[in-house]
């Protein structure tokens, strides 16, 4: 029996784990839209809960909290934490917040490797420590087998009753992006079991065209709820994402709960294909963040907006969902979910 358990997103939360961007590298050419975008992100997010938001230095936050009160954010909802970072992606290089039996909370530190393929990653591994003493909770390393794990938090995702979501194609592929080499599935799943109390690990095969993670989840299938995923479907046959999502959804039929019954499934359609400087981007509307009260979602200025949207007020009666605007935040191959990482309460 694991010691520890792993909340789903749609649960009680604290507050959400965002980092300003403070370099351009992630967003060349349109990092003035960024910053403002990110402010709109921040601004929507400090109206429903408590923000926790890196900044580079104590003057660089000056000048986010100036943004910030140009554009109305909630400034006694937002607590600065100076800290150097190498990119803002606090999904995949943040703390995986876990309770334990008796429920307390402990901030997970899984190695960070650039999605083992960006060598600028080492500021990013301080992250989950100046958090936890954030929070003053403790941190804790998670290894297995005397080897610190590397796992970010864009590759999972769970109902916080035990079962889990991730892909083959992130974490299994022999040869490309190895986050740890020598890792087999009964590996994965023995420190998922460990760690997050997973019982139930559902591997899907691939992720969408253009994502840089190879492969991360968290643009292809979400839990709404502990019986219900989102997950996505391509129907233009020419899509080079059609016959991926078809498996998937393949996949998640003949798939089960931790209990043994069947997952109810929801398509929600894909945008249009999103170009720009001839490379396809990982526009995704299952890249939305679950907040308290609320669903933020990502939009593409495209005709599937509207049904996006629907589906998911359908789905979560009882928060506000919001559209926002990321054609620009993707060009850095992720939008609010990527940006973004709550801390159970």
């Amino acid at each position: 029996m694991s010691l520890f358990r792993l909340p789903a997103e749609f649960e009680k939360q604290e507050a959400v784990l965002l980092s300003f961007p403070f370099l351009g590298n992630d967003w060349p050419g349109k990092f003035g839209a960024i910053q403002w975008e990110f402010t709109e992100f921040i601004r929507k997010v400090s109206y429903y809960e408590k923000i926790l938001l890196i900044v580079k230095s104590e003057e660089h936050g000056k000048k986010v909290k100036a943004m910030l009160n140009l554009a109305h954010a909630d400034l006694e909802n937002i607590e600065f934490i100076p800290l150097k970072t190498n990119r803002s992606w606090m999904r995949d290089s943040g703390p995986v917040t876990v309770k334990t039996i008796d429920g307390k909370r402990i901030a997970l530190q899984f190695s960070f490797t650039g999605w083992a393929k960006y060598p600028n990653h080492r500021l990013d591994q301080k992250i989950p420590q100046k958090v936890a003493e954030t929070l003053k909770i403790p941190v804790q390393k998670a290894t297995y087998k005397e080897k610190h794990v590397v796992l970010e938090g864009g590759a999972i995702d769970v109902n916080g009753k035990g079962t889990m979501l991730t892909t083959k194609e992130c974490l299994l592929h022999p040869t490309i992006q190895i986050r740890n080499q020598g890792f087999e599935q009964k590996d994965y799943e023995a420190v998922f079991q460990e760690y997050f109390g997973i019982t139930n690990t559902i591997w899907l095969n691939e992720g969408i065209v253009g994502d840089d993670t190879h492969g991360h989840v968290d643009d292809i299938c979400r839990f709404v709820n502990p019986t219900t995923v989102i997950a996505c479907e391509e129907k233009n046959t020419k899509d080079k994402n059609h016959k991926k999502l078809a498996e998937n959804l393949e996949i998640l039929a003949g798939s089960t709960l931790e209990n043994g019954k069947n997952i109810e499934v929801v398509k929600m359609p894909m945008p249009s294909p999103i170009y720009f400087d001839q490379m396809r981007l990982p526009a995704s509307y299952v890249n939305f963040l679950i907040g308290n009260g609320f669903v933020l979602a990502p939009t593409f200025n495209d005709k599937n907006d509207y049904q996006a949207l629907g589906i998911l007020n359908e789905l979560f009666p009882k928060r506000e969902v919001i559209g926002i605007n990321a054609i620009h935040l993707v060009w850095g191959l992720g939008t609010l979910h990527c940006l973004s990482h709550e801390i159970p309460a």
